[in-house]
């Protein structure tokens, strides 16, 4: 009872995964840090609400209300629309996008029908198509630790944070910390994931997760709730 979460891996190019989650009962939870850009849509009643999301950089109590559905695309990093930077969207400062009677929607002074669960991931394929979705294939090399021999670190970096909203240093530690929680999740020992993600100790990781999840490590390892889009 409470949130039920449905997650697949996407099947375009710029697509990290498709979710959906559903609220039978108010629930608390926690949402762990993330690098992606999320679109994202919640329903409550009669009303749906359209949100672009970018990077979080901390983890965040939040409720989930009885009756809410929501669901949504994670993008791949580097992938974002132009129209909003996704710097200027980091930690909950949502773009929310006019919402038009018989469930449309209004973007770039355009209607678009608006989406179901099943079918978000053909909304996006014409978001890609229209040029309202792209993708900057440097995030991959910087990621992979290369660049254009003719490009200076300086731009390379501007490059990346104008795709993805944040720096890549910090990705890196939200990606650390994400593997890390996850672990712990899943039941590993606190030893065996400071070792396996690179913490200096137990207190470097304890303060990590307090970050990343809003949690300690013991509470990640006892089950408690947390969403790690």
């Amino acid at each position: 009872m409470g949130l039920i979460f449905n997650d697949v891996a996407g099947e375009l190019p710029l697509v990290q995964r498709v979710w959906s989650a559903t609220c039978d009962a108010t629930i608390g939870f926690s949402s762990a840090v993330k690098a992606s850009s999320m679109i994202c849509f919640a329903r409550s009643g009669g009303g749906v609400t359209v949100h672009v999301k970018g990077p979080e950089t901390a983890g965040t109590l939040m409720t989930c209300p009885d009756g809410w559905e929501f669901f949504g695309v994670e993008l791949r990093l580097g992938a974002y629309l132009p129209l909003f930077s996704p710097s200027s969207l980091t930690d909950f400062k949502d773009a929310l996008l006019p919402t038009l009677a018989g469930d449309r929607i209004l973007l770039d002074n355009r209607v678009w029908e608006m989406p179901t669960a099943q079918n978000v991931d053909v909304f996006v394929d014409r978001l890609v198509r229209a040029g309202l979705l792209v993708f900057d294939p440097l995030v991959d090399d910087i990621r992979h630790g290369e660049r254009p021999r003719d490009m200076s670190e300086r731009i390379a970096q501007l490059r990346f944070r104008r795709a993805v909203g944040i720096s890549h240093r910090k990705v890196v530690s939200i990606e650390q910390a994400r593997h890390a929680a996850q672990l712990l999740a899943a039941g590993r020992s606190i030893a065996h994931v400071v070792a396996a993600c690179g913490y200096y100790d137990q207190a470097q990781l304890g303060r990590a997760m307090r970050a990343a999840t809003a949690h300690t490590p013991g509470e990640l390892r006892d089950g408690v709730e947390f969403l790690a889009l």
